[in-house]
């Protein structure tokens, strides 16, 4: 076991909580949710796959973390070798609740928890890759999604859209599953999503770096670079809007996803073209945020859509895809425009709209922060959160203080 800082254990009466996830990248999904749940009173541990950003990580939120290696992908021996791993751990451990996410964390600790005996079962189901997959590989992964849901005492959906779908696909019951306040991966920190001077000079600095004038329009698009988030789509609303808007560039964050790979078509003209600035994997996002004027993400598919409620946060308008996950995350017409799933010529027309309309798009960014004030602060999450843990101990008949 190796453990994060952990100066003041909470009380033998506290309940014990395991929140689980693969990547250990994933674990930025938890930012503040983990100190948080320790401050409440859990005696919180985190598994996530091995690496220095997971301990880091952990120590950060000032919690245990074990490393257990997770293969994303489908791996049957190693994918065994990590259940009895992960059995050995929550045999040792004995938690009263379990919290599993992402895909393989969310089926191996689950069904983990059942072979030892936790009591309280959570999975959060933070999307469904099978929305967008056809034939074997799409009955295969809704049957992994049905097991993981079956073995859950309790499915949290980071979005109501998310949870219909869920239902509608006979993927888990609805009975069984919740969405927590309005939803969310795990809310907004509103201080950090602030634009303050700093940070406007922050932004300022990054145009200045990567050669933006401080004056020209700058559309920006935050992900990975996926065939799934509507890449290809938005560069082909890209290449008729450069024509259209000489002065305006394009700021992209985000991997490149191997998985799902745009074509070397693509992949090259975002490197290429002098006014689309690819910076990759952006750790300082808040900056990079102000330095656009409007975000666009015409995905396929979400779970909830985060980056479309950081940029609210920041008052930057949206433009996003009438799909699940997104449809909560933005109030269309109001914070930003929903248009169709592919449908680059919709796309264009959007953006297109905001850039020729600053006074709306201003007005949609300021609609964008106040709504996230009201129903994404993360402190509201959490402590949704905290009830759903201490309502499933009673369930489970955990005799303990909480």
């Amino acid at each position: 076991m190796r453990a994060g800082r952990h100066d003041r254990l909470p009380d033998v009466g506290s309940l014990r909580l395991v929140v689980a996830v693969t990547d250990p990248m994933a674990l930025l999904l938890l930012r503040g949710q983990l100190a948080a749940a320790r401050t409440a009173g859990f005696d919180v541990t985190v598994i996530s796959g091995p690496g220095k950003q997971a301990a880091r990580i952990a120590a950060a939120e000032n919690v245990r973390h074990i490393a257990v290696a997770m293969e994303r992908g489908i791996s049957p021996w190693r994918d065994v070798r990590s259940l009895w791993r992960l059995y050995g751990v929550l045999r040792a451990l004995e938690p009263d609740i379990v919290n599993a996410s992402t895909p393989k964390a969310g089926l191996l600790v689950t069904l983990a928890a059942r072979l030892a005996g936790v009591p309280g079962r959570i999975h959060t189901l933070r999307g469904l890759r099978f929305e967008t997959t056809t034939g074997a590989t799409r009955i295969l992964l809704m049957a992994m999604t049905w097991l993981t849901c079956g073995l859950a005492r309790r499915v949290i959906c980071i979005s109501p859209s998310l949870r219909q779908k869920a239902i509608a696909s006979g993927v888990v019951s609805a009975d069984k599953a919740v969405v927590l306040g309005a939803g969310s991966s795990n809310g907004i920190d509103v201080a950090r999503f602030t634009a303050t001077a700093a940070m406007r000079e922050q932004a300022g600095q990054l145009r200045r770096s990567v050669g933006i004038p401080p004056t020209v329009p700058v559309l920006g698009f935050v992900g990975r670079i996926a065939r799934d988030k509507g890449i290809v789509e938005l560069v082909e609303a890209w290449r008729s809007l450069r024509k259209n808007f000489a002065d305006l560039h394009w700021l992209v964050l985000g991997p490149a996803d191997p998985t799902d790979p745009v074509t070397p078509a693509i992949h090259a003209e975002l490197h290429r073209d002098p006014r689309i600035h690819w910076l990759g994997r952006h750790d300082d996002v808040v900056p990079a945020y102000l330095a656009m004027d409007l975000l666009a993400l015409p995905t396929y598919r979400e779970g909830f859509g985060n980056v479309l409620i950081e940029a609210a946060a920041l008052e930057i308008a949206t433009v996003a895809t009438r799909v699940t996950g997104c449809v909560d995350a933005v109030a269309d017409g109001v914070t930003g425009t929903l248009v169709a799933p592919r449908d680059a010529r919709a796309l264009e027309r959007a953006i297109e709209a905001y850039l020729r309309d600053p006074e709306r798009r201003v007005e949609h960014g300021r609609a964008g922060r106040a709504r996230v004030r009201e129903l994404f602060d993360h402190n509201l999450l959490w402590d949704h959160l905290h009830r759903e843990y201490r309502a499933l101990g009673r369930a489970a008949g955990v005799a303990r203080e909480f």
